[in-house]
C-alpha cells in the first residue's frame, strides 16, 4: 500500500485515470487509497465533513462511465453539489441532515466523467466568506501550516486537494471562492466565464450570475480537461454559450507574445504585504523571461463602488437565501437557525429597497465597461490574489464586544440604523481587507484565475491572479500551462 500511495501522489487525476485505463491499478485500489488518506489527515485538516466512502464503493460495483477521470477518487463541495440521498448542508446549521432528492445538472457532468465521489468538502455557512470556519463544523486548516487558513470559502476542497487526498475536488466562486484557497494552499484554479458552467436544474444563475462553479486542482491539464467535460448551458440557462470544448487540447498551442497589465494596489483601498507584492513582481519577472510585454499599469476603479457593489449583492441574497430555507422549514425569518453574523447580513437585506438594490447592478455593468477599456490596452490583467499571506484560524471571528454588538442589533433589530450608520461599509471593508482583487471580476463575469509561482520565507503559497475579457478562458488557460512548465510547483507537496 505504501508504494501504491507513493504512485498515488505523484500523479494528477489524468494520471491515475491512465494508470486505471492500462490496468497498472484498479480504481477500488485508487479509492481505498484515497480513503485511507483520507482517515490519516482529514482529523488535522477537517477537509471532509461528510465521508460517503460507501456511496463510493457502489459507483465502482455498478460501474463508472468511461470519461476522462474513470475510476480517480473526487470530493464535492457541501454548497450547492447536490448528490442524490446525500446530504447538503450549505455549511449551515439550519440545513444539517437535509438530503438531497437529484443530482444537480454540474455533479451529473461530473460524474459522466467517471470520477468517484466519496465525500463532502467543508465551506462557511452558504460560502459567505474567505475562509472556512463554519460554526456547525468547525475550523478547516491549511496543510502548509495547521494554525493558518485554507482560503474559503472552497477551503475544504483547497485542503483536501492540498493534503494528498485528491488530486482534484469540485469548487465554486461567488467572490474568490475558487482563487482564494488556490492560492492559500498552492494549488490551481480557474474560475470560469459567467455561463459556461450550468447552475440548473433549480436556479438559472446563482447571485445574479456572480457564481461560477469548476474545480481546484494540481496540474493546468486537469483544470482544462474538466471544463471540456462540463461546459455548455444546460435547459435553465437564461444566457446559452456556445463553445467548442477544446481547452485541453489548446494547452500545446504556441501561446503568442501577450501585453500584460499588473497592479498591486488593492481594489477596496487597503495595504497589500510586502510579499503579495513580491508575489506579483516575481510573476512578472517570469512572464518577460517568457517573451510577454509587462507593465505597472495606473489603476482608478472606485473602492467605495466596488464595495458597495458587491455588498449590497450579498446582503440581498443572503436575505433570500435565509427566507427560502425559512419557506422550506415553515419557519419565521427569524427562527432559522444561521450564524449571528449571517442574521445579521440577512436582514441588512431584507431592509434594501428594489431599487437600492437595482442601482448596485448598475455598477455591475459599470465594472465591466471599465475593465474592457483596460483589455482595450492589455490582453491580461495580473495581480496578487490575496493580499497577505494565509491569515490565522479565527482571525476573522467578532471580538467579545463584537459579538455582543451583533446580538444586540439582532435582538433589537437595529438593521435599518446599522445600515445608515455607515458602519456596515466600514464592516465590509474590513472583511475584504485580506481578499480585495477577487471579488471584481464576480461582477463583471471576466474568467480570472489563481497561479502558484511564490512562496513565503515562512513557507506559505501565495497565488498570483489573472483575469482576461469575457469567453477567455482558454487564454488564461494556455498562459497557466506556460508558466507550469517553466516553473513547475506540481512536486511542491504540503509537509503534512
Amino acid at each position: 500500500m505504501t508504494a501504491l500511495s507513493e504512485l498515488y501522489r505523484q500523479q494528477d487525476a489524468l494520471g491515475l485515470a491512465d494508470l486505471v485505463r492500462r490496468g497498472d491499478v484498479s480504481a477500488e485500489q485508487l479509492l481505498e487509497v484515497a480513503i485511507s488518506r483520507a482517515e490519516a489527515v482529514n482529523p488535522s485538516v477537517n477537509a471532509i465533513i461528510t465521508p460517503l466512502y460507501d456511496y463510493a464503493r457502489e459507483q465502482l460495483r455498478q460501474g463508472v462511465p468511461d470519461g476522462p477521470f474513470s475510476g480517480v477518487p473526487f470530493l464535492l463541495k457541501d454548497l450547492l453539489g447536490s448528490l442524490t440521498g446525500t446530504p447538503l448542508s450549505n455549511g449551515s446549521r439550519a440545513l444539517k441532515g437535509r438530503l438531497s432528492t437529484e443530482d444537480s445538472e454540474l455533479v451529473k457532468r461530473f460524474k459522466r466523467t467517471g470520477v468517484v465521489i466519496f465525500g463532502k468538502t467543508n465551506t462557511p455557512e452558504f460560502g459567505l466568506k474567505g475562509v472556512t470556519e463554519p460554526q456547525v463544523f468547525g475550523a478547516t486548516r491549511n496543510p502548509w501550516n495547521l494554525d493558518r487558513t485554507p482560503g474559503g470559502s472552497s477551503g475544504g476542497s483547497g485542503a483536501a486537494v492540498a493534503a494528498g487526498i485528491v488530486p482534484m475536488a469540485s469548487a465554486g466562486d461567488g467572490g474568490g471562492s475558487i482563487r482564494i484557497p488556490a492560492a492559500c494552499c498552492g494549488l490551481f484554479g480557474l474560475k470560469p466565464s459567467r455561463g459556461l458552467v450550468p447552475t440548473g436544474p433549480n436556479a438559472s444563475e446563482r447571485w445574479d450570475g456572480a457564481v461560477s462553479e469548476h474545480v481546484l486542482t494540481r496540474s493546468v491539464r486537469d483544470s482544462a480537461a474538466m471544463l471540456d467535460a462540463v461546459v455548455g448551458a444546460d435547459d435553465s440557462s437564461p444566457y446559452p454559450i456556445h463553445t467548442e470544448a477544446t481547452y485541453l487540447d489548446s494547452l500545446a498551442e504556441s501561446l503568442p507574445s501577450l501585453r500584460i497589465g499588473f497592479t498591486t494596489q488593492s481594489f477596496v483601498g487597503g495595504a497589500v504585504s510586502d510579499d503579495a507584492k513580491a508575489a506579483v513582481e516575481t510573476t512578472a519577472t517570469l512572464l518577460t523571461s517568457l517573451g510577454h510585454r509587462v507593465e505597472a499599469i495606473d489603476w482608478d476603479l472606485d473602492a467605495g463602488q466596488l464595495v458597495h457593489a458587491y455588498s449590497t449583492l450579498y446582503f440581498g441574497h443572503v436575505a433570500a437565501d435565509i427566507g427560502a430555507i425559512a419557506t422550506e422549514l415553515g419557519q419565521k425569518f427569524g427562527q432559522v437557525e444561521v450564524e449571528d453574523a449571517t442574521r445579521v447580513l440577512g436582514y441588512l437585506g431584507k431592509v434594501l429597497s428594489a431599487g437600492e438594490f437595482v442601482d448596485a447592478k448598475y455598477l455591475w455593468n459599470r465594472f465591466a465597461r471599465r475593465m474592457h477599456d483596460y483589455h482595450r490596452h492589455y490582453d491580461l490583467i495580473l495581480t496578487p490574489t490575496i493580499a497577505s499571506e494565509p491569515i490565522a484560524i479565527g482571525a476573522t471571528d467578532p471580538t467579545p464586544v463584537g459579538n455582543l454588538m451583533i446580538k444586540v442589533v439582532n435582538g433589537l433589530r437595529l438593521h435599518r440604523a446599522l445600515l445608515k450608520s455607515g458602519a456596515v461599509h466600514k464592516m465590509m471593508w474590513q472583511s475584504l481587507e485580506k481578499t480585495p482583487f477577487t471579488q471584481l471580476a464576480n461582477l463583471t463575469g471576466q474568467p480570472a484565475m489563481s497561479v502558484p509561482l511564490y512562496w513565503t520565507d515562512s513557507g506559505m503559497p501565495l497565488g498570483s491572479q489573472f483575469m482576461a475579457p469575457l469567453g477567455q478562458d482558454r487564454r488564461l488557460l494556455q498562459l497557466a500551462a506556460q508558466l507550469e512548465q517553466a516553473q513547475p510547483w506540481f512536486e511542491r507537496a504540503a509537509p503534512l
